[in-house]
């Protein structure tokens, strides 16, 4: 396996530990009683793992075996309602930049497939990123006040 098909496959491993993680967070508003927030996380962990399957078809397709790797514990507090999305945000920035790394070396290595194959992950991280803003922007307006809370929580419960 050369080095871009192997950085392809680690991402694949990263895309299925990002869904642990969403997982985790859902776990976590699901436990404060927000099952709007927890719905919004489960959504985004069914995602990751998506984005791992499609992955994982195009290295069988290219005639290598996905390989998993261990998953690391992910953290099970993630402080306040805002804090927690920031922290999914900053992820999602992790996430951009190693998609944008992958490009890179798509692009030294001059694999055509690889780069198709990464646009649609470069696109998709442009909505996620500007996703998450909007929603801390809306959660640092609401200020943690319940009442926005609960009303917010009930408009992510219908993602």
């Amino acid at each position: 396996m050369g080095k871009l098909l192997k950085k392809l496959n680690e991402q694949y491993n990263f895309e299925i530990s990002s869904g642990y993680i969403y997982y985790s967070m859902a776990n976590y508003m699901k436990d404060k009683g927000m099952d709007g927030f927890a719905h919004f996380f489960n959504k985004q962990a069914e995602e990751e793992f998506e984005h791992a399957e499609k992955l994982r078809q195009f290295l069988f397709e290219v005639d290598v075996r996905p390989e998993l790797e261990s998953i690391e514990k992910p953290q099970v507090e993630f402080g306040n309602f805002t804090e927690t999305f920031k922290t999914a945000y900053e992820h999602e920035q992790e996430v951009t930049r190693r998609i944008n790394e992958l490009v890179d070396l798509a692009a030294e290595e001059k694999d055509h497939r690889v780069t198709s194959l990464l646009q649609w992950y470069v696109d998709e991280q442009v909505e996620e990123e500007d996703n998450f803003r909007g929603i801390i922007e809306r959660l640092e307006r609401i200020g943690e006040s319940w009442a926005g809370l609960y009303i917010y929580d009930g408009e992510l419960g219908r993602r």
